[in-house]
């Protein structure tokens, strides 16, 4: 473990919260003083982007040929429970954390556009989110990891319930129960974990072992968290809802940040605290993984709302990422983990693509459109672009995750790649319907031909995750260096553990 010179990881972490409070002492006025509306919008869009030129610092003080956690910060935080304030990132969790604070501006740009009433209550909970999400990702404390983890839920039960459409307020309880009922469990198996071990270091965790029958309770409990989070199948039901009635950064952050909690769960605490309880659930896993694939693009055919089919994509396209991690193969792990990059970039994408034509139309019916290529068609460039990548197009960000974890999954078991392969083919099947009946066809409704095409504030929430799809496509290593070293001890260590260090 590598200390940091100076708390930089903390300066990341709560660096949103001092736009919380310049927005608390200088923006004062409701939604009439439109000066006030401005200064909220600006020092909410200045703080979000001041906090990921710093996690770019971050990034560049990290050492990618090292594997241990780095740029620590440690200290005692209640000496009588031996708890402490602890801080760190390694390989994985450095990307995370880029991807949090990377979207949080484009999240606010978003908003500038969509969010018209209690502009300053949904800008102070967007950067409290914010917060909450880096310090999921930068946590190696339980006690610090699960007050971020919870913490989560407050801000986004507000963006869904308060900001949200027609159905806004069953859709925000449906999504707070669902995740805190699984999130309880997670709290006794921590709470098992630190007096079993006598600490709520987490690093300690991961060199300790737990006797089979307790490691395998404790995985369940961090499993009915996890999946729910991931939103593995039948855990998913609440994520249809709780995207299609959130406002649309909240979406974005939903599928973005949120849904990869619970793939860096299960990489964190699954497979480096409990190596032999992972194992021994793998087969579930997968199967239900497989059936998350299919279903999720089987369902997504069949949807007449935009957001609601991108929705059920994330089902099918987070099936891959568990389906890759639990083969605990090289090619597997280094799929799912590039999975979850270009879906965090795509589906963001996606859902704000969804959000321009809402603005303008004020409906996410797919019928309602048409023709859009003849009068909008650098938003419809745009929104090719994000289509193929989720389609897998080579050269794209979707199509290295995919097609590594497919090769991981055929080393395990070759009908398993056949039957997540199928969902590739309907993926590609759902998003070329979705794009022609959204750009072809004949431009003969009146109020969609008035439709303007894109404005400067949207090409700069599209055009930097545009460049991010090529980057990942074109050129992973970047993004694959980074992690590589963190992975191989990740695996090292699981097998090490199950099979004496003999894995394919």
């Amino acid at each position: 473990m590598v200390m940091a010179s100076w708390p930089i990881l903390s300066t990341v972490t709560f660096l949103p919260l001092v736009g919380v409070v310049l927005i608390l002492l200088f923006a004062h006025g409701g939604d009439e003083n439109k000066r006030a509306v401005s200064l909220v919008r600006y020092i909410a869009f200045g703080t979000s982007l001041a906090t990921f030129l710093v996690s770019l610092i971050a990034l560049k003080d990290f050492e990618p040929s090292q594997s241990g956690f780095q740029l620590m910060e440690r200290f005692v935080w209640i000496p009588a429970y031996k708890i402490s304030y602890i801080q760190g990132v390694d390989g994985i969790s450095i990307w995370f954390v880029l991807l949090s604070t990377m979207l949080a501006p484009i999240c606010v740009l978003s908003a500038c556009g969509g969010v018209q009433t209690r502009v300053k209550g949904f800008m102070l909970t967007l950067l409290v989110l914010e917060t909450m999400m880096i310090g999921v990702f930068t946590s190696l404390d339980f006690v610090l990891f699960y007050f971020f983890f919870e913490g989560v839920l407050i801000p986004m039960f507000l963006i869904i319930g308060v900001w949200g459409s027609a159905q806004r307020t069953y859709a925000a309880y449906k999504f707070f129960l669902y995740t805190l009922l699984g999130s309880v469990l997670m709290l006794v198996a921590i709470i098992a974990m630190s007096i079993y071990v006598g600490t709520t270091d987490m690093t300690a965790m991961m060199g300790n072992k737990f006797p089979k029958d307790m490691a395998m309770l404790l995985w369940l409990a961090f499993f009915a968290s996890f999946a729910v989070k991931s939103p593995m199948w039948p855990f998913h039901t609440w994520l249809p809802f709780a995207h299609v009635e959130a406002q649309n950064a909240g979406s974005v952050i939903l599928a973005s940040v949120l849904l990869k909690m619970g793939g860096y769960g299960f990489i964190r605490i699954g497979m480096q605290m409990l190596p032999q309880a992972s194992a021994h659930f793998a087969p579930m896993v997968i199967i239900l993984s497989l059936i998350a694939i299919v279903y999720g693009s089987l369902v997504a055919l069949a949807q007449t709302d935009i957001k609601k089919l991108i929705a059920y994509s994330s089902v099918a396209h987070m099936g891959f990422v568990t389906l890759g991690l639990f083969t605990f193969n090289q090619q597997g792990f280094d799929g799912g983990m590039l999975v979850m990059l270009s879906h965090s970039i795509v589906s963001g994408a996606l859902f704000l693509c969804g959000g321009v034509v809402y603005e303008r139309m004020h409906t996410r019916d797919i019928a309602r459109y048409g023709g859009m290529a003849t009068n909008m068609p650098r938003y419809a460039l745009l929104f090719m672009i994000f289509m193929l990548a989720s389609i897998s197009l080579p050269g794209t960000s979707g199509f290295v995750g995919e097609f590594l974890t497919l090769q991981g999954v055929y080393l395990v078991n070759s009908g398993y790649a056949y039957v997540a392969a199928t969902g590739a083919v309907l993926c590609a099947a759902y998003m070329l319907w979705l794009y022609g009946r959204l750009f072809y066809g004949k431009l003969d409704k009146a109020d969609v031909a008035a439709m303007p095409d894109l404005n400067m504030r949207e090409y700069a929430m599209l055009v930097p995750l545009a460049v991010f799809v090529f980057w990942i496509g074109l050129h992973p290593a970047t993004f694959r260096d980074v992690f590589e070293p963190s992975v191989q001890k990740v695996l090292g260590d699981f097998h090490a553990v199950v099979d004496g260090g003999q894995h394919g």
